[in-house]
């Protein structure tokens, strides 16, 4: 028998134990619940890391070495400007490229029809993608060139354009029925038409800034259409392939599609020749001689100062190393390379 008694416990020393005895229990049910909640945010976090690396893995794939140009990849690059090239350090936009190939493929199968074999056709797809590649370097390398000497392309300018082309032919058409036209025969939407709009804009702003060698020459055409009294053969003579001479031979229609040569012509007196404009593709200048005329038909001469030193300078930064395509593109990816060479 013990000698010394237990002493008994009070009230509150019983509620007390009594209440370690439940906290006790509750913490083998909290600790662990913190671990797990812990444990799941851990993982959830990995898991969604893990998703973005396989996407961005996948997507890379398909656009760098699959180049798929289907349409949830199109707009993928719409938003996420990811590059196809670069030319002289400035990042060339893999949906400005997606756009134009697109554009390209489908108005070549529209006037050439299905050419019957499968190899005809991708044939097609790589010449289509080659140019397509081509335009969009050179889309960006005029975009840079404009940025350093300060070219802009104002909203404004892009409306014009557009409002130009939605009544070529004299036509008005309304814009609903425009962009219908637009879509059959370019695959392009509203918001595409008009980025196609500000790149061409730009780079024959730029194109001309550039070219002083076909300023000069102009003016030197223009002195001598003075001293000849506007004989246009007169004028080339001597000037070698620095100018192109042209005479439509007949009546053609006001509106003819030629670089607005027509248009112009329409707005001259019999032998009166033009001042100098741009050609409507922004690649020269021409000087127009009205030859006869109806009231919707004309036949002209015209003399075109064509611009070369963009083209120059791009071939130059081909040959330095400047380009850096992130494709491979070409007839060298659908035909061993002796019947690339038999074909070109």
């Amino acid at each position: 028998m013990s000698l010394l008694k237990e002493k008994p416990r009070t009230e509150r020393e019983k509620v007390e134990q009594r209440r370690e005895e439940v906290l006790a229990q509750g913490r083998k049910f909290k600790y662990p619940m913190q671990y797990a909640k812990h444990k799941l945010m851990v993982n959830t976090v990995l898991v969604a890391i893990a998703a973005i690396v396989v996407m961005i893995v996948v997507g890379w794939a398909m656009l760098y070495k699959i180049q798929d140009t289907g349409d949830m990849l199109y707009r993928v690059t719409q938003v996420i400007p990811v590059p196809v090239a670069k030319v002289a350090g400035e990042q060339v936009r893999y949906s400005d490229y997606l756009m134009i190939y697109r554009s390209n493929l489908l108005t070549t199968e529209q006037q050439g029809g299905q050419l019957g074999g499968e190899e005809d056709d991708n044939i097609v797809r790589e010449r289509c993608k080659e140019a397509a590649l081509r335009s969009a370097i050179e889309y960006a390398y005029a975009m840079k060139l404009g940025k350093e000497m300060g070219i802009e392309v104002s909203n404004e300018e892009i409306d014009e354009a557009f409002d130009e082309h939605r009544n070529v032919g004299g036509v008005e058409r309304s814009e609903e029925s425009f962009l219908k036209i637009v879509r059959d025969n370019f695959g392009m939407n509203r918001t595409e038409y008009r980025r196609m709009l500000y790149l061409t804009l730009m780079k024959a702003k730029v194109t001309q800034a550039v070219d002083d060698d076909a300023r000069e020459m102009a003016e030197k055409v223009e002195k001598l259409i003075q001293e000849k009294d506007g004989d246009m053969l007169a004028v080339i003579e001597g000037l070698g392939d620095a100018v192109e001479y042209q005479e439509t031979g007949q009546l053609v229609d006001n509106l003819n599609v030629d670089g607005g040569r027509s248009e112009m012509a329409a707005k001259l007196d019999v032998g009166q020749v033009s001042e100098r404009f741009l050609s409507t593709n922004g690649d020269g200048y021409y000087y127009v001689k009205l030859v006869e005329k109806t009231d919707t038909q004309v036949s002209h001469a015209s003399i075109k100062i064509r611009f070369t030193k963009f083209s120059e300078m791009v071939e130059e930064l081909y040959q330095d190393g400047e380009v850096e395509e992130y494709i491979t593109v070409g007839l060298d990816e659908v035909l061993p390379q002796g019947e690339v060479d038999a074909g070109e």
